[in-house]
């Protein structure tokens, strides 16, 4: 059964979340407790082999083992392949589930353009929303193990009143080696023509917006299908699960405590003569390895949870509530089509008819809402200037007889103390006739390096490019 906590955390107060933590179904412990004690199991083991069981030669040469395991596992990019991997798992299993089928829709329209009060149009009606469950449950049994038990053989889907017998004969005579669950959305499909022909549908736009709800829903069970049938690649959960096991394998060996290497004890008494070799302080012998505990619980886990989150249709505590879906399907889809049809309550004027600002009343409880402001915007509340200047309206009419503005190079105007013109807008001086107007976009010098002097030297050199470029 699905775990829900949505209701412990509608308030993030404090402890709220720290809650959770000790509940058991549906938790990480409940994944992960058989394989983190069998970790803790064989750390221990080698940490009581190391101690108690090796000679000294042994146990350098152990040392070793344990500081080269322990470099090598940092190698590993554990945390990138495995974050990617869980990332892409929760989005195809978000996916998953909105690929559900569900005959709201259809059913509304069903409703709606499928008339007749008489037992031949309530028939029509009933049948159509049952061909669109038979579909879905056609597709769930092919994909969902709890619906496979609930419904083993399709004699149990005649039992259960999905299907009957003649439809069963017809269903079983249509030969193909392809799963067979669209057969009911065809079966769908010629009964509303049927009813268009007979009237029952009034107009082809209904007719067409029938067949539209239909192929959403039909839509849905093949994504569904095809979800199950094209998998994660075999080879990239292959990676990611030697990944984490060699990751901690290594850690098994090299997160153990070690002595302390005799040539650090030697190069000390080397550096330092006359003071005797005293010991070279290691790391610090904690017998329980917490952060390698951590560590493990955390990669593990996020494992795990991809484990179970790769099928959503299976029987783990997260899974996907298949045959509950199947009955609430088939419950209000059959009341909305045969009990609903056309049993409206009688119209009235609501509440409200003569106000022209309702106001719905509060509790006690929310009696503080009704006195918050109601959100106008971000920029409401901006306190503009009080100048009344500022607040006149000028019309901006651009003129298109002037050129666009210089386009400064600030290469040029390093060296010369000023920005000059582009070469993009020094072709626009290509042809000009001599003694034709200067353009208004003259180069605004910095007046602080030489710019009277920059000034007058690119304007000797602007006229005699103009002569130059004179024909």
């Amino acid at each position: 059964m699905t775990v829900s906590y949505t209701l412990k955390v509608a308030e993030a107060h404090f402890g709220a979340f720290s809650g959770l933590l000790l509940r058991w179904r549906g938790s990480i412990y409940k994944l992960l407790y058989k394989e983190f004690l069998l970790f803790g199991a064989l750390y221990a083991v080698l940490s009581i082999t190391y101690r108690l069981l090796l000679t000294q030669e042994q146990k350098q040469i152990y040392a070793q083992v344990a500081r080269y395991c322990n470099r090598s596992a940092d190698l590993i990019p554990l945390s990138f392949v495995l974050g990617f991997y869980v990332t892409l798992v929760v989005n195809r299993w978000w996916s998953q589930y909105t690929s559900i089928p569900l005959p709201d829709q259809l059913m509304c329209v069903i409703s709606a353009c499928v008339h007749g009060v008489d037992q031949s149009g309530r028939l029509l009606r009933r049948t159509l929303i049952r061909y669109a469950n038979l579909a879905s449950v056609l597709v769930l049994r092919s994909v969902s193990t709890r619906v496979l038990k609930r419904f083993p053989t399709m004699e149990h889907v005649v039992d259960a009143g999905f299907m009957s017998q003649e439809e069963r004969k017809k269903f079983e005579s249509l030969k193909s080696d392809f799963n067979k669950y669209w057969v009911p959305c065809v079966w769908f499909t010629n009964l509303a023509a049927q009813a268009r022909r007979d009237g029952r549908i009034r107009d082809d736009i209904a007719f067409c917006l029938i067949l539209e709800e239909l192929n959403k829903y039909r839509a849905k069970c093949s994504l569904l299908f095809h979800y199950d049938w094209v998998s994660i690649p075999l080879v990239y959960t292959q990676v990611v699960t030697i990944a984490v096991y060699s990751f901690f394998a290594l850690s098994l060996v090299g997160r153990q405590f070690v002595e302390p290497e005799t040539g650090a004890t030697k190069l000390q008494e080397t550096l330092e003569p006359g003071k005797g070799a005293s010991p070279v302080l290691g790391d610090l012998d904690m017998f329980v390895p917490l952060t390698t505990l951590l560590q493990f619980f955390f990669y593990a886990g996020w494992l795990k949870v991809a484990e179970q989150l790769i099928n959503p249709f299976g029987e783990d505590d997260d899974d996907f509530e298949t045959n509950q879906l199947i009955d609430r399907n088939l419950q209000v889809s059959l009341l909305s089509v045969d009990d609903m049809y056309q049993n409206l309550p009688p119209a009235e004027k609501d509440q409200y008819w003569d106000e022209a600002q309702p106001q719905p009343p509060y509790t006690v409880a929310t009696a503080a809402d009704s006195l918050r402001p109601s959100f106008l915007g971000s920029t409401f509340n901006l306190r503009m200037s009080d100048d009344p200047e500022q607040c006149l309206q000028v019309e901006a009419s651009p003129r298109s007889d002037l050129p666009a503005p210089a386009t400064q190079t600030p290469l040029l105007g390093r060296f010369l103390g000023a920005g000059a013109l582009s070469p993009a807008v020094s072709l626009r001086n290509f042809g000009r006739a001599r003694g034709a107007p200067r353009t208004p976009h003259l180069p605004r010098f910095r007046t602080e390096i030489g710019g009277q002097e920059a000034a007058s030297r690119i304007d000797e050199a602007e006229e005699s490019g103009d002569e130059t470029l004179e024909p």
